[in-house]
């Protein structure tokens, strides 16, 4: 009798130790994916900053260009204001690719490609873009592995008692941007 119940009480504590280290794994992963996607938050924040700097130095040479302008100022309004990731996701995707066709704009205008300061706005804009690339690489990893976790055997069964649920990935979602960039000289 005595050896059944020290044997009850040894499985009740390896239950409670392993949920107790399930769930604190879980919540570790939890905030890493928070504190990757509010990382990435801070450089988008500089993107929209920088973008409306960038809109004026553009409309100084292509002021007929104005629909182009006016679509990039939207995008970047519609991504600073979306709510969730996935919106966020969606918007920032749309935002890469008004920022492309502001750029082709800049193309057709040597006297704007040659000013200082659009330059140094583009150069600001590149680093800011390679900082974005690298914190949504990021992101994606902590979010693979806290997704590896929750579906992974026996840490699922830790995930559904405490409603953890999967996070999604920054991905691209247009086509146009999974197309390989055309070279002519």
């Amino acid at each position: 009798m005595k050896v059944l119940l020290i044997v009850v009480i040894a499985v009740v504590v390896i239950i409670a130790i392993w949920l107790i280290a399930g769930y604190n794994g879980f919540i570790k992963l939890k905030n890493m994916v928070e504190e990757a996607f509010s990382t990435m938050d801070v450089y988008l924040k500089k993107r929209y900053d920088l973008i409306p700097n960038l809109v004026e130095t553009v409309k100084g040479y292509a002021a007929h260009e104005s629909s182009t302008l006016e679509k990039v100022v939207q995008a970047r309004n519609m991504a600073q204001s979306s709510r969730t990731i996935e919106e966020k996701i969606a918007n920032e995707n749309l935002l890469t690719g008004t920022l492309k066709s502001l750029f082709a704009v800049a193309e057709a205008y040597p006297d704007l490609k040659a000013n200082t300061n659009f330059m140094d706005l583009q150069g600001q804009l590149k680093a800011i873009e390679d900082d974005i690339a690298n914190s949504r690489k990021y992101y994606n990893a902590v979010v693979k592995d806290f997704n590896t976790k929750i579906e992974s055997f026996p840490s699922n069964i830790i995930a559904g008692m405490f409603h953890f649920t999967r996070k999604p990935m920054f991905e691209v979602e247009s086509q146009e941007e999974r197309q390989n960039v055309k070279v002519q000289f």
